[in-house]
């Protein structure tokens, strides 16, 4: 009978080997699958259609769509670790926080997974405005300060300009796949950051809504 309950386990967890390994890291890891980094709307395109959208529906992103949205971000596209957005002498000092529905996770763009830091929908406290809880996803842009070896530069431009960058990947993204998105800067900071539990050499920049348009 021992025999027989071992055997039984030993199917199921075959049976669902892929949300096993969905959550190889630990319960609080999401694996993402690996981006799709082909297809997509050719760049003139989607310069062309790119806007903002501050209505968004209540449809969610699959994890390959998150996957890939992540990678267009900020994700790593070359074997030396470089990134898909350009960073001030490779400082590579920002990372994305994803809060969705479920939670507040840290994408870890070396692992393609996302880390939970704080479970429940806290989409509300992303921004001030009220659509910011409509959005599927937002995403929260944390400059790391300790990364920063900014003597002799203006360190606020330069992280200033490196998030920016990596929220105009988001745009086109967006505009290549039909999403809807819009960054944002007005966060009541200090409650966030708590709740993401950030250090004090980390400072929230921005943050951007990503969804479906919500349908007229």
């Amino acid at each position: 009978m021992k025999f027989k309950s071992m055997l039984t386990i030993a199917i199921v967890l075959a049976m669902l080997g892929c949300s096993v390994l969905s959550f190889a890291e630990g319960p609080g890891t999401i694996q993402l699958p690996n981006p799709q980094r082909d297809g997509g709307k050719p760049l003139m395109s989607a310069l062309n259609a790119r806007m903002t959208t501050r209505t968004f529906s209540g449809e969610k992103l699959s994890n390959q769509t998150l996957s890939n949205l992540l990678w267009a971000a900020f994700g790593i596209n070359r074997p030396d670790g470089k990134r898909t957005a350009p960073s001030a002498k490779n400082w590579q000092e920002t990372d994305i926080y994803v809060v969705t529905a479920e939670g507040a996770y840290l994408y870890d763009a070396r692992k393609n997974a996302l880390d939970l830091i704080a479970e429940g929908d806290l989409r509300a406290m992303t921004g001030l405005q009220a659509y910011v809880k409509d959005a599927p996803v937002n995403l929260v842009y944390v400059a790391d300060y300790s990364k920063v070896n900014a003597e002799g530069y203006d360190k606020q431009l330069l992280v200033g300009a490196n998030t920016g960058l990596i929220a105009e990947n988001v745009y086109l993204f967006c505009a290549s796949e039909g999403l809807a998105t819009v960054v944002r800067a007005n966060i009541d900071r200090d409650p966030l950051a708590k709740v993401l539990k950030l250090k004090p050499d980390q400072k929230i920049i921005l943050a951007q809504c990503v969804g479906y348009p919500k349908k007229q």
